[in-house]
């Protein structure tokens, strides 16, 4: 079955994603839009002069909004990146242009596509483009806070001893500041992660205390540290976007953190930010509602608000 995924962006992550996709197969037709064209082409030549070494077939190419007609996805990756010591949310006002600008040309020529979006702040974008666009809401998912999680879950793996396959634990809210731990939901196989110690037993070493605050600093401060060293972040990201679209490609409902409009959800409304959605046959199918305790529902509402506060500044005409 042919798959189609255009990604607009050819820059640190949208080269990158590209290139993913591409190694693992997802898709077999993959076309890079960027308003630079020749970065575009260059990246589009790079990745597909590699395509005869690959176990299946991959069509890699450059192209224009009309080349993207027929895609099953669009990534929106455009975007200016974080400089070090900017938060996420300092890109606001030139990110929500640029989306504003790209959205009416790709819903003309791709209409049915299902669109992640990905340039930060994710969740304000995800919100700009789902009033822009007139897709409908179930095929509009931001990459949200799905690295986040994979970063919390590495940490708390090295903790414990086990694979990181193992351990369900989750990042809500906003993808940046306010995001928060559910601590309460958290676990390692099927232990609640507050009785680790007691249920899990090592035949060599010392189970260790988990650290809760420094897992959090560690999840919450990598993007950054990771843009002091490099200048970007752009292959944990790839690999995030990746997995999402794998998701939509399947035929059986997948679980991930991601961040989508909600009508009402834990009392939220009008407002895009991650929770556990069900992503299966080309959109949102559903969606995971844990039960949190008091303290994680003020931190969820306080994250819904801090990001409509945002969106209230907003110039959508």
């Amino acid at each position: 079955m042919s798959k189609k995924i255009t990604v607009i962006g050819a820059g640190s992550v949208g080269s990158a994603t590209a290139f993913a996709l591409a190694m693992r197969n997802i898709a077999n037709e993959i076309v890079i839009i960027d308003i630079n064209e020749d970065r575009a082409l260059g990246e589009a030549m790079d990745i597909h002069q590699g395509t005869p070494l690959l176990s299946e077939p991959v069509n890699v190419y450059a192209g224009n909004y009309e080349a993207a007609a027929g895609s099953d996805i669009v990534v929106i990756t455009s975007g200016v990146g974080r400089k070090p010591g900017q938060t996420r949310m300092d890109l606001v006002n030139t990110n929500v242009n640029i989306i504003k600008s790209i959205t009416p040309n790709i819903v003309r020529t791709c209409p049915d596509a299902t669109y992640v979006i990905v340039a930060n702040p994710v969740d304000i974008l995800t919100y700009v483009f789902c009033k822009m666009s007139g897709i409908p809401e179930d095929r509009v998912i931001g990459s949200g806070t799905l690295l986040d999680t994979a970063r919390l879950r590495a940490r708390i793996a090295e903790y414990l001893s086990v694979s990181q396959k193992n351990v369900h634990a989750y990042v809500f809210g906003e993808h940046g500041e306010t995001s928060f731990v559910p601590w309460s939901i958290a676990e390692v196989s099927t232990i609640n992660l507050e009785d680790y110690k007691d249920l899990i037993k090592l035949k060599k070493g010392i189970m260790v205390d988990l650290d809760y605050e420094e897992i959090d600093k560690y999840m919450r401060s990598s993007g950054a540290k990771i843009i002091a060293r490099k200048g970007c972040t752009n292959y944990a990201i790839a690999t995030s976007v990746c997995g999402i679209c794998e998701c939509l490609f399947g035929g059986v409902n997948a679980v991930v953190t991601v961040s989508t409009m909600l009508h009402g959800e834990y009392g939220l409304d009008d407002v895009c930010l991650s929770l556990p959605v069900m992503l299966g046959n080309g959109q949102v199918q559903g969606r995971i509602m844990p039960r949190l305790t008091d303290e994680e529902m003020e931190k969820l509402h306080y994250s819904g608000n801090a990001l409509k506060t945002v969106i209230s500044q907003l110039n959508l005409d």
